[in-house]
């Protein structure tokens, strides 16, 4: 370095960063032995603060605006001894510019499923990815957490760090909500503002904050998809039977515009329009359906017979069966008792006519012995 470049460096007293990059956290700004003059003028801009190291302790964050480094208008700078000795201090202090604002359209995501209970499909895993944004929220302690006395600290170095905070919260918030994996699309919003806030602790200890954390997709494993296209389909469909037929058709039709299928083809599409025809015909004609079969009517009621009864020369009657036992149960109709109805043949017993024998068995016999 030449004499007249050192020189130039000494008289040089305005200290500022413009940054023409985006993913820049921590620039230090630089001078020869990081020797900075008292009354040097410091310009921070919106978007940047300005943290003010000396001899290895933060002494001061400066926030936008322009300041003039004299101890008159900074009391912070009381304490540092032999700030006003110009060239010859033997002090060194540094300005470290960190940027404010937010660093955007960062990528996180799950590498491996997730693994959660499902209210409606039970056991099952899902991944998920979607953005988020950063910002410095405390210049201070991100200055002294992460960054350390690197001269220029990018996202990049941190992004990795942020993912697994996310992951892993995500797991927990997603696993412990009860939503089922149907409904959580219409949910992505309000999980995503859980998540931020369920991180919000951890990026407070790093100096960051997470304004905005967004999720894109939540999809389930392949063989779950699939099964779940399958039942869409089959809601589609409808009727079963029809929609049989139709594929039956389209396979007849794919096999018929393919030559090189030969006879395997045309076997194929004439058992296919035969096994349709089968089923045609059992619908009747035009597909409609078959027309249900006639059914058989059941048998006449059985006919009620009336008795006589002959006591003493006189006929009285006639009486249903019910009438019957009753009088069996009054005594007044014994097994002896000459009964008759249509169809019989002359006068009977009635303990000699089956359908009334029954009902002399409703009371007991005498007992033995009596």
């Amino acid at each position: 370095m030449g004499i007249f470049d050192f020189l130039t460096g000494e008289f040089i007293d305005v200290i500022h960063w413009t940054d023409n990059t985006r993913d820049t956290m921590v620039w230090r700004f630089e001078r020869e032995d990081h020797e900075i003059k008292y009354g040097a003028k410091l310009t921070v801009r919106e978007g940047q603060a300005a943290v003010f190291v000396h001899e290895g302790q933060m002494a001061d964050v400066f926030t936008p605006g322009l300041y003039m480094l004299e101890t008159n208008n900074m009391p912070i700078m009381t304490t540092l001894q032999h700030w006003d000795h110009g060239f010859d201090s033997p002090f060194k202090s540094e300005i470290y510019y960190v940027n404010t604002t937010r660093f955007s359209d960062l990528k996180w995501g799950t590498k491996n499923p997730i693994m959660l209970r499902d209210p409606e499909f039970g056991p099952t895993r899902l991944r998920a990815y979607g953005t988020y944004t950063v910002k410095v929220s405390d210049p201070a302690v991100f200055l002294r957490e992460i960054v350390g006395t690197d001269g220029e600290f990018t996202m990049d170095e941190i992004s990795y760090q942020i993912r697994n905070i996310i992951v892993q919260e995500f797991s927990r918030v997603i696993a412990s909500s009860g939503i089922p994996v149907l409904d959580m699309a219409a949910n992505t919003a309000d999980l995503g503002k859980l998540i931020a806030s369920a991180i919000d602790g951890t990026m407070k200890q790093y100096g960051l904050s997470i304004p905005e954390l967004y999720i894109e997709n939540i999809s389930l494993p392949p063989a779950v998809e699939a099964a779940l296209d399958k039942r869409t389909s089959m809601g589609l469909a409808g009727d079963l039977g029809k929609f049989t037929q139709y594929s039956a058709a389209e396979a007849m039709t794919a096999a018929a515009n393919n030559p090189a299928g030969g006879g395997m083809a045309a076997g194929l599409g004439a058992g296919m329009g035969m096994a349709m025809a089968g089923q045609m015909a059992q619908q009747g004609p035009w597909g409609a359906a078959p027309a249900p079969a006639a059914a058989t009517p059941p048998p006449p009621p059985p006919v009620e017979h009336v008795w006589h009864i002959a006591n003493a020369g006189e006929v009285t009657g006639p009486f249903s069966k019910a009438a019957m036992g009753r009088m069996v149960t009054e005594g007044t109709l014994s097994r002896d008792s000459m009964v008759w109805t249509q169809g019989q043949d002359g006068w009977l017993q009635a303990g000699e006519v089956i359908e009334l024998a029954q009902l002399f068995t409703i009371m007991p016999p005498p007992p033995p012995g009596a």
